[in-house]
C-alpha cells in the first residue's frame, strides 16, 4: 500500500484554509485505500521534516499561501529526495510572485492587466493610476490584501494606513465577469464563471464564507472565449512551468458586448482542494470524482529540482 503523507495547515494567514482542504484530501484518500499519515504543519521545521521520517512514498501538498505554495516546502522536499504533487521550486515561487508571473506571460503572449509595483507611501500621497484600481500584495493568496478603490469611496488612504503586505501592486480594474479554468497535466478541465453574491469582487470572504459565491460550470460565454480561456490556461501553466495541477483566473470584460476581454490575473499552484473547491469541482464536470482526483495527483507527484 502507498504510504501519503498529507502536509497541512502551515503558517501562513491561509491557514484555516490549508486545514481544511488538508481534511478533505486525508479522507479522499483513504477512500482510495492509501496509507495516509497526517501532519499539521506548524512553525518547527525539524518537527515537520522528523515527520516524514521514514520517508513516505509521496507528500500530498495540501499547504496553502507563504511557505506552502511558493517553493519554500517544495525546496526542502526536494533536498528530502521525497516525490511530492503540485509543482517545483521555481515554477511555485514565480507564480507566487505576481509581479514576475506577469512578465513571465507577458512573454508568453498572454494578456494581462496593466499595472505597476509601487511603494505604500506613494498610495497614501496620491492615486497611482486612473480609478478605478486594484491594490493588491506581489506575494499573497486567497485575494487577501486586494482592494479596489473606486470614484468617490475615500479608501485610499485608509489602505495605505493598514498595508502589511511589502510593496504594492497597483493595476487597471477591469470590468465584468470573473472566469477560472483548472488544469490536470497538458489539459484544461472547463471554464467557470465565479458569481460574488455579495456584488462585490471574488474576495477572500466571497471564497470561503458559506454561500459567499457560486459556481457556474460551463460558464456561459461566448465560445470563442471558452475556448480562449481553456488555451491561455494551457499556455500559462506552461509559461511558469507548473506540474501536477493547477487553477488559473481570469477576468472577462464583455461590457461591451461579446466576444469580449479576456485578462489573465494569475496561476494557482496549490488550487483549493475540498470536493466543492474551483478544481474539484470542474475535475467531477469531467467525470472525475475527488478521490480520483486526489489519486492522480499522488500518482504524478514527483522530486521536481
Amino acid at each position: 500500500m502507498t504510504r501519503v503523507a498529507v502536509l497541512y495547515g502551515g503558517i501562513s494567514v491561509e491557514r484555516e484554509v490549508s486545514l481544511n482542504s488538508g481534511r478533505q484530501v486525508i479522507a479522499a484518500l483513504r477512500q482510495a485505500g492509501f496509507d495516509v499519515l497526517p501532519i499539521d504543519v506548524g512553525e518547527d521545521l525539524g518537527a515537520v521534516i522528523a515527520a516524514l521520517d521514514p520517508k513516505p512514498d509521496a507528500v500530498f501538498n495540501a499547504l496553502h499561501g507563504r511557505f506552502g505554495e511558493d517553493g519554500t516546502i517544495q525546496g526542502v522536499l526536494d533536498w528530502l529526495g521525497i516525490p511530492y504533487t503540485h509543482s517545483g521550486v521555481r515554477a511555485s515561487s514565480l507564480a507566487m510572485d505576481k509581479v514576475a508571473a506577469k512578465a513571465a506571460f507577458h512573454a508568453a503572449g498572454l494578456p494581462v492587466a496593466r499595472g505597476r509595483v509601487i511603494a505604500v507611501d506613494e498610495l497614501a500621497a496620491n492615486d497611482p493610476l486612473p480609478l478605478p484600481y486594484v491594490v493588491k500584495p506581489v506575494n499573497e493568496g486567497s485575494s487577501v490584501g486586494v482592494s479596489i478603490i473606486r470614484q468617490g469611496d475615500n479608501r485610499r488612504s485608509e489602505v495605505a494606513e493598514n498595508w502589511r503586505y511589502g510593496p504594492v501592486l497597483v493595476e487597471e480594474f477591469v470590468p465584468g465577469r470573473e472566469l477560472t479554468v483548472g488544469v490536470m497535466g497538458d489539459r484544461a478541465l472547463a471554464v467557470t464563471e465565479i458569481i460574488a453574491e455579495a456584488g462585490t469582487f471574488y474576495d477572500y470572504e466571497s471564497k470561503y464564507a458559506d454561500g459567499g459565491s457560486r459556481h457556474v460550470v460551463p460558464a456561459s460565454v461566448h465560445p470563442d472565449t471558452y475556448a480562449q480561456a481553456l488555451e491561455f490556461a494551457v499556455l500559462a501553466h506552461r509559461a511558469l512551468g507548473c506540474a501536477g495541477a493547477t487553477r488559473t483566473d481570469f477576468r472577462y470584460d464583455d461590457t461591451a458586448g461579446e466576444p469580449g476581454r479576456l485578462v489573465l490575473l494569475e496561476v494557482n499552484t496549490q488550487p483549493g482542494m475540498t470536493p466543492t473547491s474551483l478544481l474539484p469541482e470542474q475535475a467531477a464536470h469531467r467525470g472525475v470524482s475527488f478521490p480520483a482526483l486526489c489519486t492522480w495527483m499522488v500518482e504524478h507527484a514527483a522530486c521536481r529540482a
